[in-house]
């Protein structure tokens, strides 16, 4: 659970992401909460590698979203082709600086800034198998389960108030 720093300030960064990376990441989980996905960042693939975004739409439906933030971003990276067997859509996510005509046609394309996004182009379809999806979604639950509760860890050392726990003065529910 690399995503995860026990000892920083905030639990769900891990410093490997820039600046320009995390305003592209914070305006896409707006944009993909308005349209109903829940989104995970960084999880990790059963190759080894590592998504920017994985979301889980309400019909179950799985996109992995690659986050660029430069040229230079994009073409020294080229593991995203890979991302495709662990998901039914592959979309890019830039910002507007960043020339759209470097992504490649049979992905899709949304521009960001840490407010939110616009889709520009949409990715086509190519359904995981049943196997497939089963495992994303497995991966998925239980890296979010994980991270939630070491979230709450942090927050407790951390001495901020968990509201699903009673306090002291209040006695238990059974």
């Amino acid at each position: 659970m690399a995503i995860l720093s026990l000892h920083g300030d905030n639990p769900l960064k891990d410093g490997r992401q820039s600046a320009r990376a995390m305003q592209i990441r914070r305006g896409m989980q707006r944009q993909l909460i308005d349209m109903r996905h829940v989104t995970l960042p960084e999880l990790p693939l059963r190759s080894g590698r590592r998504a920017d975004i994985v979301t889980l739409s309400v019909k179950g439906e799985i996109w992995i979203i690659e986050i660029k933030s430069s040229v230079e971003d994009f073409r020294v990276d080229r593991k995203w082709p890979e991302y495709r067997a662990f998901c039914d859509r592959l979309y890019f996510a830039t910002l507007r600086d960043v020339p759209a005509g470097i992504f490649p046609e049979d992905a899709g394309l949304f521009i960001a800034d840490a407010y939110g996004a616009e889709l520009v182009r949409e990715a086509p379809e190519h359904r995981l198998s049943a196997p497939g999806r089963k495992a994303m979604t497995l991966n998925f639950s239980r890296i979010a389960a994980a991270r939630l509760m070491h979230a709450e860890w942090a927050a407790d050392r951390l001495g901020i108030p968990n509201p699903n726990e009673p306090s002291d003065s209040e006695s238990p529910e059974f």
